[in-house]
């Protein structure tokens, strides 16, 4: 017989496709339940309860996730798992994969912290298999209650967290801080000013009063770009080009639910002169239901001279697959690698957010 594979990590792995695919969220959680149900179990009570069909009794196994299992310990690659490989994305064009391969990490992401579904150990150890260099936690501010958002005692719990997290992933590989901060009505960023200094990148987004007039929409996106504490801003217009859910797995479901969403309506000429002014980034934003900005904006910022950083919004591991789509769509717009900041290292990364002018 041949030796048997490590189920526990076939059905991550069959999660994780599922996520990349943007699967509904039931069926990414039937594979991570069953994961986290067996991994509490010694190798051999494992193989004893697959081989007497008891595997079902454990609560988050059921029929199909326990054949998987007991394909693994025959050594066969899982069904499931083989149809998934076998039916993964096109490739993408040179332009795209040149962009995707000079890529060194994701500048936003999110944990079980605020609304997303897995552990930070859980999109770390993702992200290392993807072949990042780091991975930048931003959770949610206060002010976004739906998600779940970090108060500033919260925020600080999680800074000490990540530390610990840090000692103990492989070498060459590191979480860095940060934070997707709600930029609120007046502009202002929804965090405290010592806090934001403290962390390696802050993303500040959108997410209230969507549908505010153009002038007051416009002047509160030039009072965050020119806050000090910015160094991206989020998915741009806000708006969702697709109504699918997201394969969110976390309590913040519910806010990932996307309903299509019209572009907020602001100047998008005198922003992006800002963003290239105070030398703030553009979010080209993966997110399948998002594709923010448009190809338009897209360009319309390359015009202007602003950087740009290609980033998921990962709320699950599988989701930091995404940035193949938001690089097809920077390609297509003729971004230049040189002006993507995630193709930075960490270290120059973290040099240009403390230490850019005119600002810092």
């Amino acid at each position: 017989m041949a030796d048997a594979r490590d189920p526990i990590a076939d059905l991550r792995r069959i999660a994780f496709l599922l996520e990349r695919a943007n699967e509904a969220t039931y069926r990414v959680r039937a594979f991570r339940s069953a994961a986290k149900a067996l991994a509490g179990l010694s190798a051999a009570e494992l193989t004893e309860r697959a081989g007497n069909g008891t595997l079902t009794e454990l609560a988050g196994v059921g029929d199909v996730t326990a054949r998987c299992v007991a394909e693994s310990l025959a050594g066969e690659e899982p069904v499931y798992l083989r149809r998934l490989v076998a039916t993964e994305g096109s490739d993408l064009d040179a332009e795209a994969t040149a962009l995707r391969t000079a890529l060194r990490g994701d500048c936003h992401t999110h944990s079980d912290w605020s609304d997303g579904g897995s552990p930070i150990e859980e999109m770390a150890l993702a992200a290392v298999e993807l072949g990042h260099e780091y991975l930048v936690l931003t959770d949610h501010s206060p002010r976004l209650t739906v998600a779940r958002g970090l108060t500033a005692e919260r925020l600080r719990r999680q800074l000490d967290h990540v530390a610990q997290v840090n000692a103990a992933l492989p070498e060459g590989f590191r979480i860095l801080t940060g934070i997707e901060v709600d930029i609120l009505a007046d502009g202002s960023l929804d965090q405290d000013d010592d806090l934001l200094a403290r962390l390696d990148v802050v993303v500040g987004s959108v997410h209230s009063g969507l549908k505010d007039e153009r002038s007051k929409m416009t002047r509160r996106m030039l009072k965050a770009v020119a806050n000090p504490h910015l160094d991206i801003l989020g998915h741009v217009t806000g708006r969702m080009v697709s109504s699918r859910p997201a394969g969110v797995t976390g309590p913040g479901d519910r806010g990932h639910r996307a309903r299509t969403r019209a572009e907020s309506d602001f100047d998008a000429d005198a922003v992006f002169a800002a963003c290239a002014e105070h030398d703030t980034a553009v979010e080209i934003n993966s997110r399948p239901e998002r594709q923010d900005p448009p190809k338009r904006l897209i360009r319309r910022a390359l015009e202007a001279g602003c950087r740009f950083a290609i980033n998921t919004d990962a709320h699950a591991p599988g989701q930091l697959d995404w940035q193949r789509f938001g690089c097809e769509r920077a390609a297509l717009c003729g971004v230049p690698v040189d002006r993507v900041i995630n193709t930075w290292s960490a270290e120059q990364l973290v040099a240009w957010t403390h230490d850019r002018p005119p600002r810092r």
